[in-house]
């Protein structure tokens, strides 16, 4: 009898996989990823919204004040799926590390252990990444910090959510439609260089 109950199960999963998996974690502070930002514009602030720099393929704008956290960062397409929201980047109210470490237990909870430990030895940053894919090919990244020092990092708790698979298709989408010669590449690199090591060296 066991072992009925065991192929029904089985086959169940097989008629209906999405039951048998867990949905992705793409809400966050109440953006969706794969949203358009028009459906946030009274919780972004549009006038913000610029291509970032060096990374042409994205754009991003500032939130507006949000109960519970400090300031965020939303990344949309600009070539691939123009407009769709592809990363949040957010970072609460609360900078204390006993609220990171009530964050760390309510992660574990929903998630399991991190995948991946990217902050320092001496944990100036403390940085915990987990990676989600689904059948398909989509990637998601979630990654909770804390930071006590670290000037190159916002200061206290943040937490990032990016669809990295659409991410890379952004990038690939603009490169597409830029293409830039090699010989053309390294001729300009090698002038930056020489530009460079003017400024590098007294003369």
């Amino acid at each position: 009898m066991k072992n009925l109950f065991c192929i029904i199960g089985c086959a169940f999963c097989l008629m209906f996989p999405r039951l048998g998996q867990a949905a992705l974690p793409i809400h966050l502070g109440g953006f969706v990823l794969g949203e358009d930002i028009s459906d946030h514009r009274g919780r972004i602030k549009m006038i913000s919204c610029r291509p970032m720099r060096y990374m042409e393929f994205i754009g991003e704008g500032e939130i507006l004040p949000i109960p519970g956290f400090k300031s965020g960062l939303i990344a949309f397409g600009n070539c691939d799926r123009p407009n769709k929201i592809v990363r949040i980047k957010l970072k609460y109210e609360d900078a204390s590390k006993g609220f990171f470490k009530k964050l760390m237990e309510r992660f574990e909870e929903r998630f399991g252990a991190p995948s991946e430990y990217l902050g320092d030895p001496f944990q100036i940053l403390i940085a915990w990444k987990w990676t989600f894919t689904d059948g398909n090919g989509g990637r998601i990244s979630l990654i909770l910090q804390h930071n006590t020092k670290a000037t190159d990092e916002k200061i206290g708790n943040a937490v990032k959510l990016s669809l990295t698979s659409q991410i890379d298709r952004e990038r690939d989408c603009f490169k597409a439609k830029h293409p830039k010669g090699k010989g053309q590449d390294r001729k300009g690199k090698q002038a930056r260089g020489r530009k460079m090591w003017k400024l590098y060296v007294p003369y």
